[in-house]
């Protein structure tokens, strides 16, 4: 099982949301990183759009991770988001993307910043994770699927 609980909060697992374009994703995303960490909702969706702009971050199979440098009060943050239809994001096998993982880290968190992109890749290339969080009824067992809660109380 796969434990992002240092990257998530449930605050920042989101379910069956609507986003018709990236701008109005990032646009989103923006807003929950506002509340959860703290930054500028303009910046991050300007950072995200340029970074977008050098190459897609989607890399297939209907998921994207959205990457930036930004200031982060708290160190490295996390969002996950679940469209609820499906958005053209460019990606390398033309699929549109419904699962978005957003990563935002401080400039400063160089290694750490890797790691978590390299964690958060090697969990969503998992077919059969994508597969849970497609099929997990609310935020909630999304963000428990994400957090490890599962894999914990089994213990």
């Amino acid at each position: 099982m796969f434990d992002f609980h240092d990257l998530v909060t449930p605050e920042t697992v989101l379910a069956d949301v609507s986003a018709g374009t990236r701008k109005a994703l990032f646009a989103y995303i923006a807003s929950v990183a506002q509340v959860a960490a703290g930054v500028d909702p303009k910046l991050v969706a300007d950072r995200l759009s340029d970074r977008e702009k050098l190459g897609t971050t989607a890399f297939g199979g209907g998921i994207a991770i959205p990457h930036v440098r930004i200031d982060v009060p708290q160190g490295v943050c996390g969002i996950f988001v679940r469209l609820d239809r499906p958005i053209d994001f460019g990606a390398v096998d033309e699929l549109p993307v419904d699962l978005i993982f957003a990563l935002l880290s401080p400039p400063q968190a160089g290694s750490d910043h890797l790691k978590a992109l390299a964690r958060v890749s090697r969990a969503l290339r998992d077919a059969g994770f994508r597969a849970k969080l497609r099929g997990a009824g609310s935020a909630d067992a999304l963000y428990a699927l994400l957090s490890g809660v599962e894999a914990r109380d089994a213990a």
